[in-house]
């Protein structure tokens, strides 16, 4: 694959794999209103992997689609972000999860939307207002949630706990990443850490919950390294088109 093909893939499969694991929410949210808006993000989600993955396919020019590489790649294969495929947990585990990664997310499209050179802008201008829904949405149950009952601030510190450690890929920029922003062309990461660490911190101190100590980073994703958790989720998201290939609806 091209670099952009690449990099766009890197981004589809972080949206694929998240808007996966918010669907299996579907009928078993807290309420109805969490129920559809969890959903919907998983929609906004699957949209913008749709569009990522039907791109990358393009830029490859072997004749697969979007759809060839949701459903016909291996788990080594994925380059997503090691938060997105963790488990849902509890529901304010989900929530912390969200908070972190579309705060990081709207940051990286409204980057990525100034740059118009990259054949991703476009999605990134419709992106950056949905993914701004999310971090919005997640942010103020976050608040809720820590400054709540007992219980549920335990549960919101937990949560938090449990992905602190995955906050530091977010932000890692490889060689490929590195060649395609000297070339305007991807966003330079490391320049939205600390916006980012600063809304999280504002986030926090609403929400009366303390930041989780450091933990040693973990990464590994976008190399294919990924923990046993994604396995699991391909093996449901990819049973029917490996079951019986060349099935349409």
């Amino acid at each position: 694959m091209s670099p952009i093909a690449r990099y766009a893939l890197r981004l589809g499969d972080d949206a694929l794999i998240l808007g996966q694991r918010l669907g299996e929410w579907t009928g078993h949210a807290p309420s109805l209103e969490l129920d559809l808006a969890l959903a919907n993000f998983a929609l906004d989600l699957i949209g913008q992997a749709t569009y990522l993955l039907g791109q990358a396919a393009a830029e490859e020019g072997k004749g697969r689609d979007g759809d060839s590489l949701a459903f016909h790649r291996d788990v080594f294969d994925f380059c997503n972000c090691l938060m997105v495929e963790q488990p849902n947990g509890d529901f304010a585990r989900t929530i912390a999860r969200q908070m972190l990664f579309s705060t990081f997310q709207n940051a990286f499209y409204e980057a990525l939307s100034g740059l118009t050179a990259s054949p991703l802008a476009p999605l990134a201008q419709k992106a950056k207002k949905e993914t701004a829904y999310h971090a919005r949405f997640a942010q103020d149950w976050v608040v809720r949630l820590g400054d709540g009952t007992p219980e549920s601030a335990a549960r919101m510190a937990e949560g938090l706990a449990w992905h602190w450690r995955f906050v530091d890929e977010l932000f890692e920029m490889d060689g490929l990443e590195q060649d395609l922003c000297a070339a305007g062309l991807a966003v330079d990461k490391a320049k939205l850490r600390p916006a980012f660490d600063a809304r999280v911190a504002e986030v926090l101190a609403q929400a009366k919950v303390q930041a989780p100590a450091a933990h040693r980073p973990v990464s590994g994703g976008r190399k294919g390294n990924h923990s046993e958790h994604l396995g699991h989720l391909l093996a449901q998201m990819q049973f029917l088109p490996r079951a019986y290939p060349g099935a349409v609806w």
